[in-house]
């Protein structure tokens, strides 16, 4: 692309369950601990897994009127209050810029099937007239991004892609591309996740992917060790706001990265299993590199997938030693589900946002519960109490079922 414009993050908004809201987020970040519990949105004892990361900070009344909430899922819910932080957070003003030239691109795995399905119990129960009226809306796939066009007015593209785990890094991604082609000068891009239901989180139980650690929930999560043995499904949303460089500059906007590469892939292997070759993780992170003109050795912190599932891990560590080599050993590392678990859709959007924070404030995350790496997986993670660290440029990944693999490159900020 000849002369392509420059993508910054100039806000944020984060919900989580270690934190939601900026400075919350980055206290439970501080804090190295994970914050995973037994499911008490539902009764998890039929399942083999009985644990998540649920969000308990966050009171919708605090941020949606009553009537308006009442017509949302918690999904829908999650991303219009994450994006109000982050407009807030970013000092945009969006009735003051074209709605032609604002869009909107998010992510989600589930969306709102896990209302759907409590509309279903209502309706076995108490038939067809107990149901939400908006069951329909709710379920439909784009709901996350139009409902944000509605809720500001935006006409600008707009996506919500289902892309499983990665479909978050995907929305930013795609954001990133959407200002750098010209299409549009102010991207709300994220993901947003609420998968706490029976039937949904009994469908990863079944298949044996969630871990079993029900004893000792906070050690559940545990990305990269060897008594790792699945991950931990978590609820969340995180929208960044995304702006064309010079524009951001000139209304004098706080900026917490560039945005200077993206890459894309698919494995066409299996809908669970990661390519074990890594091959086309590989090549993800690679055509983000080649994107921005950046060399391997110039990679100076990677945020990783990081499931806590036997075979992600070690598959994850192997394309990062296919793309950057014997440099590779030399990168810090961080994988963060540890803390939260594992919000699907929502986990590349929160890890983005902990990339912005961190490169900001010159502090990264400990990969919580990393006790002793299982075979293959042999990085230098990030252990203990963080480390103090100013990377000119991040990598992080996100990987998901049905062979997607997304890699997003951050630079620095500059003013």
């Amino acid at each position: 692309m000849a002369n392509p414009r420059r993508v910054v993050v100039t806000g944020l908004g984060i919900i989580s369950p270690i934190g939601s809201g900026v400075e919350p987020f980055w206290q439970g970040l501080k804090r190295c601990r994970s914050e995973v519990g037994r499911v008490s949105q539902f009764d998890p004892t039929p399942f083999r897994s009985q644990v998540a990361g649920e969000v308990t900070d966050l009171d919708v009344t605090d941020h949606l009127d009553e009537r308006r909430s009442k017509r949302l899922d918690r999904c829908s819910q999650f991303a219009i209050i994450a994006s109000r932080m982050a407009i807030a957070d970013s000092a945009l003003v969006l009735d003051q810029e074209d709605p032609n030239r604002v869009g909107v691109m998010m992510g989600t795995a589930l969306g709102g099937v896990a209302h759907a399905e409590r509309q279903h119990g209502r309706y076995m129960t108490d038939g067809f007239r107990a149901i939400d009226p908006g069951l329909a809306l709710t379920v439909f796939a784009g709901a996350a991004s139009c409902n944000l066009a509605i809720e500001y007015g935006v006409t600008g593209p707009n996506i919500t892609n289902g892309m499983s785990c990665a479909s978050g890094a995907i929305g930013i991604g795609e954001g990133f591309r959407t200002i750098r082609r010209g299409e549009a000068e102010v991207m709300l891009a994220g993901g947003a996740e609420a998968p706490l239901a029976p039937l949904c989180f009994g469908a990863f139980a079944i298949i044996r992917a969630m871990s079993t650690r029900n004893d000792d929930p906070t050690t559940a999560s545990r990305p990269f060790d060897e008594h790792r043995d699945g991950f931990v499904m978590a609820e969340g949303a995180a929208v960044l706001i995304l702006e064309e460089r010079e524009r951001a500059l000139a209304r004098g906007a706080r900026i917490y990265l560039e945005i200077v590469g993206y890459g894309l892939t698919n494995d066409a292997h299996h809908m669970t299993a990661p390519r074990p070759d890594g091959t086309q993780a590989a090549r993800a992170m690679a055509d983000a590199l080649n994107e921005a003109g950046v060399a391997p050795e110039q990679i100076g912190y990677i945020n990783a997938h990081g499931s806590s599932t036997q075979l992600n891990d070690p598959t994850e560590s192997l394309a990062i030693r296919q793309v950057l080599g014997d440099h590779a050993s030399r990168i810090p590392v961080s994988g963060t589900k540890g803390y939260y678990g594992h919000a699907l859709g929502a986990s590349g959007a929160i890890e983005a946002a902990i990339c912005s924070l961190s490169s900001t404030r010159g502090w990264f995350p400990p990969t919580v519960n990393l006790v002793t790496p299982g075979v293959g997986c042999d990085l230098p993670y990030i252990q203990g109490d963080g480390l103090d660290l100013t990377p000119e440029y991040l990598l992080s990944n996100s990987f998901g079922f049905g062979g997607i693999n997304a890699a997003l490159l951050f630079r620095r900020a500059s003013q």
